[in-house]
């Protein structure tokens, strides 16, 4: 039986670094995300996990270190531009258009739409008409996919949480991105909802090819989903490997519960 291929490496941190004032955020992190994968990112309250994924998304500078896509050195460039390349990071707190509707909500992510000048708007509007059919029907695709038509036409502030981090999810679906961070997309969500935010993200994995990281608290979340997790703490990588053998890790169970030996057995809560 020939060996399975190792998937090439999609993004990676070297060395990655940036202090607050006196504290150090994060500290010397480097990592890896094999394309194609679910990967998982713990650590304690404060272990600087957000704030590494805002470093990798453009959102804070660096002191010191890069970050690199397929090989292609990205670090410090803007959201925007790495929107642009596939990278997208969402949010703890999804930041949804409130009025708008859920389906509009989707509809405006691409960008470069003819609609948006001046001169498209007055003098293409058979153009903007082609492209707003084919926004509507790729986010009504979306919505079928997340099962969620249901909401589509109403007004994205009426949303529970768990209903706005599955449109956040269908948002970044609008980009067809290369690799999705998710910041605690399991937080305030309801065990229904969040089985089906765990069914889409592994659909999109496994139909469509999408490569994901998750920060998360739930490690029933992180072990159904990834195979591979990273735990930091302190701003620093504390342990690697596969989900099953990190969250039996001593070290990572005192990072959490502070109790070394004595948690021993009990899980990662």
């Amino acid at each position: 039986m020939s060996q399975r291929e190792t998937p090439p490496v999609l993004l990676a941190t070297h060395g990655l670094s940036l202090s607050f004032g006196g504290l150090k955020a994060v500290d010397g992190m480097s990592l890896s995300i094999a394309q194609g994968s679910i990967s998982g990112l713990i650590g304690p309250n404060g272990a600087g996990k957000s704030t590494l994924f805002n470093l990798i998304a453009g959102y804070h500078q660096p002191d010191s270190g890069r970050v690199e896509l397929e090989g292609e050195d990205i670090t410090s460039l803007d959201p925007h531009v790495l929107f642009g390349k596939g990278l997208l990071r969402t949010f703890q707190i999804p930041r949804e258009f409130g009025t708008l509707t859920v389906l509009e909500n989707l509809m405006m992510v691409p960008s470069g739409q003819t609609g948006e000048t001046f001169f498209g708007a007055w003098f293409r509007p058979g153009r903007v008409s082609a492209e707003e059919r084919a926004l509507r029907e790729k986010a009504e695709d979306i919505l079928e996919f997340l099962e969620i038509t249901h909401v589509a036409n109403l007004p994205a502030s009426q949303l529970s949480g768990g209903q706005k981090k599955l449109v956040e999810l269908g948002r970044t679906m609008m980009a067809d991105p290369k690799i999705v961070f998710l910041d605690e997309v399991g937080a305030g969500v309801n065990r229904t909802l969040l089985y089906s935010i765990s069914n889409a993200i592994q659909r999109l994995n496994r139909e469509r090819g999408y490569t994901f990281c998750l920060v998360e608290h739930d490690m029933q979340f992180i072990s159904e989903l990834c195979d591979h997790v990273t735990c930091m703490a302190e701003g620093r990588m504390l342990a690697q490997g596969k989900a099953t053998d990190i969250l039996s890790n001593e070290e990572v169970i005192d990072a959490y519960l502070g109790r070394g030996k004595a948690a021993k057995g009990t899980g990662v809560q």
